[in-house]
């Protein structure tokens, strides 16, 4: 066998998996985002399947480099047609994530428009209200990170809350945007589907309505950071919110999602951003943080971990005014000493 042989089945075997992503690539994207009939988009879908299925095979034949010219050719148009879908501004969304949390910073006062404080009864069943709340930055004690799991012990929601030592707490994070009637798919988030916001809420909002109404199972989690860093990393939040007010972007369930707020608290409480899967797959994230000394050593992982859970003190505190203090009760600080 000749050596120039040899080297194209080499090129085939390598380009084979490429091939095939791309292939997979192709087909969904037309399968979620092509503006036509279930039927036409499922046509579309196994069209590009068969043509990478069909540059595939071709890669063992002398007709190979013609194969992959006209899949090239076609593969740039569709993403030349994917580019021109833009998220959108407006649209019918379902009212939890109807606004947009903006602010403004003036010396040391922060002041937040729509900041949410529904009143959850269940998923159909609230009282909306959006607020225009002033938080002085000075007074900034505490950064707290809550994880609320959703998908086994694997992937968590995480908001991050801002402790002002005056009863004020300000619990943020980064959430899908669905218009009405809309439903979770976390491959159909990866193409397109939905927006990004970034809201502001109470924690009798955004974590009563996971624990208490929905049933969630959710930590909490209080960090080693000086007030100088958590001011960063709420700066960075106000900054981030503002910016999406004026120009939205795609939420995906890959690269652009809550997680993402896992790299800017790092980076924000001063550290480098090491190489973790832990960083990804956000539910092990506790021990990530232990390892690096962001939350309390004084007592075992486990421990902390059993501690952190907030399930039965969020239910008892329910309605409570004094909700977010009374779920933090024994779990303990940076310093290892639980709060009272």
């Amino acid at each position: 066998m000749s050596v120039s042989r040899v080297a194209g089945i080499v090129a085939a075997f390598v380009a084979l998996p490429v091939l095939a992503l791309v292939g997979l690539w192709s087909a969904l994207a037309l399968w979620y985002r092509l503006p036509a009939p279930d039927a036409v988009r499922a046509v579309a879908a196994a069209v590009a399947g068969l043509a990478a299925l069909a540059t595939i095979v071709s890669l063992f034949t002398p007709s190979r480099w013609r194969a992959l010219g006209l899949f090239a050719v076609a593969f740039a148009g569709l993403l030349v047609w994917w580019s021109t879908i833009v998220p959108p501004r407006d649209g019918d969304w379902t009212p939890d994530v109807a606004r947009q949390t903006t602010g403004t910073i003036d010396g040391d006062i922060l002041t937040l428009s729509d900041v949410r404080d529904f009143d959850w009864r269940s998923d159909d069943d609230f009282t909306e209200k959006w607020e225009t709340r002033r938080y002085d930055l000075s007074k900034l004690k505490a950064l707290d990170l809550i994880l609320v799991y959703w998908a086994g012990p694997q992937i968590a929601h995480l908001i991050m809350s801002f402790d002002f030592g005056d009863g004020q707490v300000l619990a943020w994070s980064l959430e899908v945007r669905r218009e009405k009637g809309g439903v979770y798919s976390p491959v159909a988030d990866a193409f397109k589907s939905h927006t990004l916001v970034s809201l502001a809420t109470t924690e009798r909002d955004s974590v009563r309505w996971r624990t208490n109404v929905r049933g969630k199972d959710g930590r909490l989690y209080r960090l080693r950071a000086s007030p100088a860093a958590i001011r960063t990393l709420l700066v960075g939040y106000v900054d981030e919110a503002n910016a999406l007010a004026r120009e939205p972007l795609w939420y995906n369930s890959l690269f652009t999602n809550c997680t993402t707020a896992v790299s800017r608290m790092i980076r924000s409480l001063g550290g480098p951003l090491p190489y973790d899967w832990r960083i990804v797959v956000n539910g092990y994230l506790p021990g990530f943080l232990y390892d690096h000394g962001a939350v309390t050593n004084a007592v075992p992982l486990d421990e902390l971990m059993a501690l952190a859970h907030i399930n039965e003190r969020a239910k008892a505190a329910d309605q409570s005014p004094d909700f977010s203090r009374l779920i933090r009760v024994g779990i303990p600080a940076p310093d290892g000493k639980p709060m009272m």
